[in-house]
């Protein structure tokens, strides 16, 4: 007989997921969004969240605690802070409400002090002056001054879509000032070369750009490929 205990009907609090090395987390940090997103395809992360935390040097890469939400109520979200370990990115399916802000000030004090990389909230926030103090990062649909409930139900560590972008737990999500990327854990291992390539190439571009020489081949090459007469 299951010793694991029943969760009543729209509740459900799965184990934290350790998918990803944590080296493999370490070597991400300071990877651009654009480059995951170019490398990924140019068609997947995040759309419409804004950041709150009013630093454009503030870099987010930390693996996924996953919460589904009623619209408005956040108990769920204080249970994935008590599971949070250092790192971690609290990433919320709040199915894009703005009606009551699911996470405030508090929240943030309790995070900072449990070493929570950040949120992802496909939803609102509030308190942001203090948010705004940085520290940690967050990304929002948008603000609210109304709180949330705590009623339930919700859900932990379940795959979620968030803001169009889909999350399991444990994914590696990376955030900056261009927007949030989501790289599923199975490819993590074999995205990181492939950035380094592409922060390569860019570097050399842009190097020839500033000298004077860009390489007109590049968007030849690409015509050719069209057939048009180059």
């Amino acid at each position: 007989m299951s010793t694991t205990p029943a969760w009543p009907p729209g509740y459900a609090v799965h184990p934290r997921a350790q998918t990803i090395a944590p080296e493999l987390v370490a070597a991400f940090k300071g990877v651009p969004t654009a480059h995951a997103s170019d490398c990924l395809g140019r068609g997947v992360g995040a759309l419409g969240l804004a950041s709150y935390h009013a630093d454009l040097k503030l870099h987010l890469c930390g693996p996924a605690i996953t919460v589904r939400v009623r619209p408005g109520d956040n108990l769920m979200i204080h249970v994935a802070l008590q599971m949070a370990q250092p790192g971690d990115v609290i990433v919320i399916d709040g199915a894009g409400d703005l009606t009551q802000a699911l996470i405030g000030g508090l929240m943030r004090t309790t995070a900072m002090a449990r070493g929570v990389a950040g949120f992802v909230v496909d939803g609102a926030v509030r308190d942001i002056a203090e948010w705004a103090e940085g520290g940690i990062a967050v990304y929002a649909r948008g603000h609210t001054h109304r709180g949330p409930s705590k009623d339930g139900p919700g859900e932990l560590n379940v795959p979620i879509a968030c803001a169009g972008m889909a999350v399991a737990p444990g994914d590696l999500v990376l955030g900056d000032a261009d927007g949030v990327v989501c790289v599923p854990a199975a490819q993590v291992a074999s995205l990181l070369p492939q950035v380094r390539a592409h922060a390569a190439r860019e570097d050399k571009i842009r190097a020839g750009n500033r000298a004077g020489t860009p390489d007109p081949e590049r968007f030849n090459a690409l015509l050719r490929q069209k057939g048009c007469p180059v």
